[in-house]
């Protein structure tokens, strides 16, 4: 690998622009013009080999849409591998992914160690340190590695200041910058002595925001002394102490840091998005903190960028910007896509050409990539035997387990819980699956329980004060913020999020209602917030007891058991067979 300056002919410009791509593949039709292409990606279809073989692509995203199995993700990074030999300037592929774990995580949970997230690791902190920190980035590492997929976009390492963020919540480790740079650097450290590449989210910070950047353009108002005390503190530190092979930047517009114009589509002067900003991603993250390694923008086709830039213009400023790669610049889901795409790099190529894209970033950048291709395997090193063995095995289990036995938090207890005498118990949850998890977590401690459930997504009101009239105590949860594209899809699919927003917004205040009606009653009751727990703040009058979970996600989900380890851990600590030893990360008003 070359590592002086060249003099870039076409072929160089077309090679260096390649490796500074990366691609997702998460659905491809090949009939059709691919804007309602919802066909997942499971094995990799001829057309698209061709894609990375041709453009000598640097780097591919994989979604859940594209890891359904062990055995059949194997295959397919197997497949992503064999294109990139192909090239004939064969140097390893980036095979991504986010496995930040909780919520966000993209590998088949009842197969692959999902875990609770960092706001549960944060939970932990007072009395564990970076133990779970370093433990979980482990786990999630190895596992990543048997599959060949050698960076994770993760740990977010965003500190949540702002209880409305409808994004980030409890995928930050709290609201501590000094917590969050520990807990980050540790993760940082354990993923990459795992062999897997990790990149730091979402530079300059993504923690004090209302806008969710899949859906828009957030702005973030601190002053430069907040800025560099809150948002930047855990980069600053895990830069000094724990450098990561990657830094993801945040579509987010700070007019403290940089607050120059660049003219969308439209015509319309916008303040810079961080990134597209050079003063940000050259000036502050390169020349100030002496940032090193290499730079990928969050995804290109998220509105906060598509809404206001064409892909050539944001792809074109991302990398005069001096950002190393540009994820997900162009969607690519049928043939058109691929002749849309191949004239999408003429065109790049001839802005570089013409010198619109500078030639020296361009070669910098390139540099930087192939410096940290070199410590990756080009081939797999495991069988799938092997993925299967290590993949969710019992120690990965256990692991999942106590942190999520560790982080389950008591807020409140007016001498509710433990529960000591065999009840009959209401359970209200969000949906089904919620509550089914928790009567079957609860009945697996204590078989003589009486357990009825009622989802607050179809709900007949009638019914459920009936139940809690019958009930000795309820049991109320609620997940808040509601779920965001990030986790119920991409931005293909933001459409789909708002029925599910209408229908999602009227829960808090119903369960609210039903939770007086307790109290009108004179029912105990018991209040579990399963996601961010600010909520916490209206609830508690209404609830004789409070626990927070920082998490509700499902692991198996079958005809005979619907469990998750936040559910079994509630259970344990409902149940007196566990003490809450959380203690809440973030301050509740």
């Amino acid at each position: 690998m070359p590592h002086h300056a060249i003099a870039l002919n076409q072929d160089d410009i077309r090679f260096a622009l390649g490796q500074k791509i990366m691609l997702d593949f998460r659905y491809f039709c090949e009939k059709g013009d691919g804007s309602t292409c919802r066909t997942p990606v499971t094995t990799l279809p001829a057309p698209l080999a061709k894609v990375i073989e041709k453009h000598k692509i640097g780097g591919v995203i994989l979604f859940s849409e594209n890891t359904q199995t062990i055995s059949q993700t194997f295959q397919l990074t197997s497949e992503f591998l064999a294109a990139n030999q192909r090239n004939e300037k064969s140097v390893p592929l980036f095979i991504a992914i986010d496995q930040e774990g909780g919520r966000v995580a993209r590998l088949n949970r009842e197969e692959a160690t999902s875990f609770t997230g960092n706001m549960s690791i944060g939970a932990t902190y007072p009395r564990k340190g970076t133990y779970y920190a370093t433990e979980v980035a482990s786990v999630i590492a190895t596992e990543l590695n048997h599959l060949a997929i050698n960076v994770n976009f993760a740990p977010t390492v965003d500190v949540n200041m702002n209880p409305s963020n409808p994004v980030i919540n409890v995928r930050s480790f709290g609201e501590d910058p000094e917590i969050v740079a520990k807990l980050g650097a540790a993760q940082v450290t354990a993923m990459e002595n795992a062999g897997v590449i990790s990149a730091l989210k979402h530079f300059p910070g993504h923690g004090d925001t209302h806008v969710d950047s899949h859906t828009g353009l957030p702005l973030v108002s601190h002053d430069k002394k907040t800025i560099f005390a809150t948002d930047l503190k855990p980069f600053v530190e895990i830069i000094k102490t724990a450098p990561p092979g990657m830094i993801m930047t945040a579509h987010i517009q700070y007019p403290y840091l940089d607050d120059s114009t660049v003219t969308s589509a439209s015509g319309k002067a916008m303040v810079r998005p961080a990134t597209m900003s050079k003063k940000i991603m050259t000036e502050l993250l390169r020349d100030e903190l002496g940032y090193k390694g290499v730079t990928i923008t969050d995804a290109l086709d998220m509105a906060g960028i598509s809404a206001f830039f064409d892909p050539l213009q944001a792809v074109i400023e991302t990398f005069n910007a001096g950002v190393d790669i540009a994820l997900m610049p162009v969607p690519i889901r049928s043939i058109a896509d691929i002749h849309r795409f191949d004239a999408f790099m003429d065109n790049l190529t001839e802005e570089v050409v013409k010198g619109r894209i500078s030639k020296t970033l361009l070669d910098a950048s390139l540099q930087r990539v192939l410096t940290l291709k070199k410590s990756l395997k080009s081939i797999n090193p495991y069988s799938v035997t092997q993925a299967k063995s290590v993949i969710g095995n019992p120690s990965h289990r256990a692991l999942e387990k106590a942190l999520a036995l560790d982080s389950i938090t008591l807020v409140k207890n007016d001498n509710v819980l433990p529960l000591t005498s065999t009840q009959k118990l209401h359970i209200i949850t969000p949906d089904s699956r919620k509550g089914e998890a928790l009567k079957q977590a609860m009945l697996k401690i204590n078989s003589a329980l009486s357990i009825t459930y009622s989802s607050l997504q179809a709900l007949d009101e009638t019914v459920v004060k009936h139940h809690i009239e019958q009930a000795n105590m309820i049991i109320a949860a609620h997940a808040s913020p509601q779920q965001s594209a990030v986790e119920i899809g991409g931005a293909e699919d933001v459409e789909l999020l708002k029925s599910h927003r209408l229908q999602a917004a009227k829960q808090p205040t119903t369960l609210m209602k039903l939770m007086g009606h307790a109290q009108d009653v004179g029912k105990k009751t018991v209040f579990i917030s399963l996601r961010a727990p600010y909520e916490i703040a209206e609830f508690s009058k209404l609830s004789d007891a409070v626990l927070a979970s920082y998490a509700y996600n499902i692991d198996v989900d079958s005809e005979r058991e619907v469990s998750g380890p936040a559910f079994t851990a509630l259970a344990e600590v409902i149940l007196g067979k566990h003490q809450a030893n959380g203690v809440l990360p973030v301050t509740i008003k």
